[in-house]
């Protein structure tokens, strides 16, 4: 696989590469992936993630399944009593305005049903899978380090689907503009363009 070169390596960690077989593209956000691998002409295209770039410029890539960009993952943080899960979802956001996530993501504050093994009151961040590491650093840059236990990934997203809790809030959170997605056309119409961003 070669890769196109590009101005500016640095700017692209975080982003994807997507190999097509014929041509390879370079600069896709994970919701742009997800449109192509929809589309069955590029269903059987590898996709890799650029995980590092060296200060020469060098990227070091991840090979990313298919099926990862079809389920989502999230962080959950428990507590025993409402205010404390209130406050901190009221925390996040807030940080938000400032710092916004890396994905869109959808924030929750709940109350368990009695009997619940984990906590009385629950903040669910979840979030598309292939983001786990991005969120992991986008909460530790705004210092949030919420609950009395916290717990995560997709297993624990599908049990939190099954669960029955009241919903306290619920509220859509959106990346920064730069980092937002292409439209299916867009993506669709440029998929011969090597360096995408």
């Amino acid at each position: 696989m070669k890769l196109p070169n590009v101005t500016d390596p640095a700017r692209y960690q975080g982003l994807y590469v997507f190999d097509f077989g014929e041509w390879t593209a370079v600069g896709y956000t994970a919701d742009e992936i997800a449109v192509l691998l929809e589309q069955e002409t590029y269903r059987d295209g590898n996709v890799f993630k650029i995980h590092n770039v060296s200060p020469s410029g060098q990227f070091e890539l991840r090979g990313i399944s298919r099926e990862r960009f079809q389920h989502e993952s999230g962080m959950f943080f428990n507590y025993s009593e409402r205010r404390p899960a209130v406050d901190d979802y009221e925390r996040l956001r807030a940080a938000v305005r400032d710092a916004p996530p890396p994905t869109r993501a959808m924030l929750h504050v709940v109350h368990c049903e009695a009997g619940d093994l984990h906590a009385a009151y629950r903040v669910a961040l979840i979030f598309p899978a292939e983001y786990e590491d991005e969120m992991g650093r986008w909460l530790e840059s705004i210092s949030f380090f919420g609950g009395e236990t916290s717990e995560g990934g997709i297993s624990r997203v599908t049990d939190f689907n099954r669960e029955s809790h009241d919903l306290i809030e619920r509220e859509q959170l959106w990346p920064a503009k730069d980092t937002q997605s292409r439209a299916c056309g867009e993506i669709l119409s440029n998929v011969r363009v090597a360096v995408q961003r």
